[in-house]
């Protein structure tokens, strides 16, 4: 889930950056602490937004900087269990898929593909089905439900694990395969009940 979350907090304004445009070095100061940044309330830190610095500032003994508070907006994502994601594959691998969902990338496992044997064929880069033959490849486009997070801690990027063995879950082709299917059915005529002949009356 992508979110935009109001903050507040103290920067700190080097002296060498004096005379320099406030709103401009606070920026870069509120980015360089946040940008990229992994928490376990806030999730995944996309991007900083809407910096606005106090021109008032603080200056502490023995330090040249100046401090002054700061309010700000961060594009977030955080994931959550149970929820329905979209996201391209980026890679394959004989355990499974690896799809982009928005700042990371989440695990599709073979055993959570399909209900069906999977081969992996190293040549081409793709997932097969065996009774199926469906194939999942680089650039495919998948929906998935999450199923596991791990919000990684200090340089690891965390882990989302996903399934796409639910209904409507899959490759987006093989979701509108399903669909037109279903349509196909709806659309056609009742049958009409037999008449049995013959029929004695007692």
């Amino acid at each position: 889930m992508f979110k935009l979350v109001k903050l507040q907090d103290i920067i700190r304004i080097p002296p060498e950056t004096f005379g320099n445009s406030l709103e401009a070095v606070g920026h870069q100061q509120v980015k360089a602490k946040y940008d990229g940044m992994i928490n376990e309330d806030l999730g995944y830190v996309i991007a900083v937004t809407d910096v606005k610095v106090s021109q008032v500032g603080k200056i502490i003994p023995g330090d040249g900087a100046a401090y002054h508070k700061v309010n700000f907006s961060l594009l977030t994502y955080y994931p959550k269990i149970q929820e329905v994601i979209e996201g391209e594959v980026v890679e394959i691998a004989d355990f499974g898929a690896f799809i982009r969902v928005g700042p990371v990338d989440a695990l599709l496992h073979v055993s959570q593909l399909m209900d069906d044997f999977i081969s992996y064929d190293e040549k081409q880069g793709v997932l097969i089905g065996k009774e199926t033959r469906r194939k999942l490849t680089n650039g495919d486009q998948v929906r998935a439900r999450i199923t596991a997070v791990s919000l990684g801690r200090a340089g690891s990027s965390g882990k989302i694990g996903v399934t796409a063995r639910q209904p409507f879950l899959g490759k987006l082709e093989w979701i509108e395969h399903k669909v037109q299917k279903i349509k196909k059915a709806a659309e056609k005529p009742p049958k009409e009940a037999k008449v049995e002949k013959g029929a004695s009356n007692a």
